[in-house]
């Protein structure tokens, strides 16, 4: 109905346009003719008076080939002294000065456009054309005009009948999507016809939307799964200590010693929890409205001054190369997380004697934070894995942890508007942190 409403509109305006410049077009030359011939008689009249508008007239009349000027020129009591009419017509009065009215022409009855005019001495004069042609090719006009609206109505309500057929098609098939998901088919997609249109555009939306929602439940079952891995062995193990103390302790320090190791294993487990409810708040930009500039300069020396230490007493040699006057947008806090986090995993995977870098660059909009070591590496197979939460690689299996560092690391990046890449620092891994230099 709003098409068709819209659609009618338009052709009534269209309709009204054709009319103002078509039949509007002849009145406004009619009364231009008009308004021309009489200023041209009032100022004969004022030049020579009665007798040389009397002249004018004939002349004019005499001139007139297509027979449709009109003029009568009365008496103060409207005795008729020159003209075409036989007389004062009765619609013409004193209380206007324009009329279209119908008179006697001879032996027909016609329609005149009139204008009257009072002379000085109390004369009246009538200056006008003869419309009854152009009255009918108006009243053409006006039905053609209303044949139009009749038709443009017909073609509006047909057009809304086939776009209604067309939404319906569209929207049953992206109805049909939502229950089949709704009902448990994941794989169910809305049809993407190809043609490039809108409802091509918002066939691929919901699509991308569908496999989104698709990779979060994944990893939804995937992080659940992990979790329930992971954390029974802590969890058995401490409930085996706290048994084995209870049924087999002799003494109060062998019960103090059983409590020490549960409450290491439970300790391990908060910190996954927290690990997880950290990267849940970053994904849900729950921080994102303190951003602001951020002196990563200072805030990468700082990590590099209180990670020097537990570098050396593990063998490990820390370089830096962080030049001066690096500015990022975004929190320092959960950056200063995500760097510490690349730094333990390289301080954890590097042999004894390695070599840890941490720099910095920028380039066009983007500043990059390096973090490389001489450990294991990843294979090139896994890194797409490695920023999932709980992933471990074979060659991380024997190393603690909990496989929550780099999935925390590309949380922060993606919040920020950045990215995390992993590449081959042959030997050992590259993680780059790249992140947007203005908001």
């Amino acid at each position: 109905m709003i098409y068709a409403s819209l659609f009618g509109v338009s052709a009534l305006a269209l309709a009204a346009f054709l009319v103002w410049s078509t039949a509007g077009l002849l009145d406004r030359e009619t009364d231009a003719a008009i308004n021309a011939d009489s200023q041209g008689l009032r100022e004969r009249y004022n030049l020579f008076g009665l007798p040389g508008l009397v002249d004018t007239i004939e002349q004019r009349l005499a001139g007139n080939i297509d027979a449709d000027a009109i003029y009568l020129l009365v008496t103060p009591d409207f005795r008729p002294i020159r003209g075409n009419l036989v007389g004062w017509p009765r619609p013409v009065t004193m209380d206007s000065d324009w009329f279209e009215v119908p008179v006697e022409r001879g032996k027909r009855r016609t329609l005149v456009r009139l204008h009257h005019f009072d002379l000085l001495n109390g004369y009246h004069l009538l200056i006008g054309r003869d419309v009854q042609v152009r009255a009918e090719l108006r009243r053409v006009i006006y039905d053609a005009m209303l044949w139009a609206a009749v038709i443009a109505s017909l073609l509006g309500l047909v057009g809304a009948w086939a776009v209604r057929g067309l939404f319906r098609r569209t929207l049953a098939d992206v109805a049909a999507t939502a229950a089949a998901i709704s009902s448990g088919d994941f794989t169910r997609r809305v049809l993407v016809t190809g043609d490039g249109d809108e409802f091509d555009l918002l066939a691929e939306t919901i699509n991308d939307m569908l496999e989104r929602i698709a990779r979060l439940m994944d990893g939804v079952r995937q992080v659940s799964n992990a979790i329930a891995h992971d954390l029974r062995t802590p969890i058995a193990r401490a409930r085996m200590r706290l048994e084995d103390a209870g049924n087999h302790a002799h003494s109060a320090a062998d019960l103090r010693a059983a409590i020490e190791r549960a409450q290491v294993d439970l300790d391990g487990i908060v910190a996954i929890f927290q690990a997880l409810l950290r990267i849940a708040e970053i994904e849900a930009g729950a921080r994102r409205s303190a951003f602001s500039a951020v002196n990563i300069s200072s805030l990468l020396r700082d990590l590099a001054e209180l990670y020097e230490a537990v570098a050396e007493d593990g063998g490990h040699v820390l370089a830096t190369d962080v030049p001066d006057g690096l500015v990022a947008y975004g929190d320092r806090e959960m950056i200063q997380q995500a760097v510490a986090n690349l730094l333990d995993n390289a301080l954890k995977f590097s042999p004894s004697g390695g070599m840890i870098r941490l720099a910095a660059s920028t380039s066009a909009n983007r500043l990059d934070v390096t973090v490389a070591d001489a450990g294991p590496g990843i294979p090139s197979a896994e890194r797409g894995q490695a920023v999932e939460r709980f992933f471990r690689g074979e060659r991380a299996r024997s190393t603690p942890g909990s496989g929550l560092g780099l999935a925390l690391v590309q949380a922060v990046a993606l919040l920020h508007g950045g990215s995390l890449a992993l590449e081959d620092n042959a030997p050992g891994l590259r993680a780059v942190l790249r992140l947007p230099v203005r908001g």
